[in-house]
This record gives C-alpha cells, structure tokens and sequence, in this order.
C-alpha cells in the first residue's frame, strides 16, 4: 500500500498523517530531492506546543539549511531519535523511517487548510511548468 495516499501536505512539503488525536510528520519525497543528501537535523523538543504552518524542525543538507514547520498545531508527543546519528534515513525513507515526529493534535479543523495527494500532486506539476 503507498503510505503516500493518506497523507496531507503542505505548500513547504511537509507531510502529516494523521490517526484520530496524533499525527506523525515529515517532509516529502520533492524536498528530500531538492535539498540533496541531509546531514544534519535539529529535532523539536517533546512536550512542544507548535502553531500550524510555525517552525518546528529545521535541517541541513549538502545544497542548503532549511526550516521544517508543522502541518497542524499540537504538542509534540515523540520525535524520531533515530535521526540524530543517521539523518540520512531521511533521504533513504522520508515517508517510514525518516518522519521527523508525533503531534498531539490541538485543532483536527485544521486539515482543511492542508494539500490530499491529488491536490498535492497538481500543485507539484504546477512547479514544475513554471520553472
């Protein structure tokens, strides 16, 4: 089954999955892909209340640093710990090994305001002609 089916993007590319109060996040294949091999990624603190669309991790690669932000607002409930000696599980798996971490949903209204697979997949061809 692709994971990639249930989730919810961001106009940054993130993605969020949600299961009833939490949600596991991470970035996409397209930013894994235009930011090159990841080296480096600064995880957001457990018992962190985030805003939708505010910063909640940021990430160096070989191309650029850059700021990861939340999908939705919650509280951080777990972090992937894994990718503090291995942040290249990002580059290997972003949509399984590489999430970055687990929200406690605060607002699920929130969705609304997020990308499903299709719309996501228009908006990336939409980047694409404009380039």
């Amino acid at each position: 089954m692709d994971i990639r089916k249930n989730l919810y993007y961001t106009k940054e590319h993130e993605w969020i999955n949600i299961d009833g109060t939490t949600a596991t996040i991470g970035i996409s294949d397209y930013a894994r892909s235009a930011l090159g091999d990841i080296t480096y990624i600064e995880l957001p603190n457990v018992g962190t209340e985030v805003e939708q669309f505010e910063q909640c991790a940021s990430l160096e690669s070989v191309k650029a640093a850059s700021d990861i932000y939340s999908p939705m607002s919650g509280k951080v409930i777990e972090v992937n710990t894994d990718l503090n000696d291995h942040p290249e599980l990002i580059n290997q798996s972003c949509y399984e090994n590489g999430w970055i971490a687990k929200l406690e949903l605060s607002d699920p209204e929130e969705r609304s305001n997020l990308m499903d697979d299709k719309e996501y997949s228009s908006f990336l061809d939409s980047l694409e002609e404009s380039e």
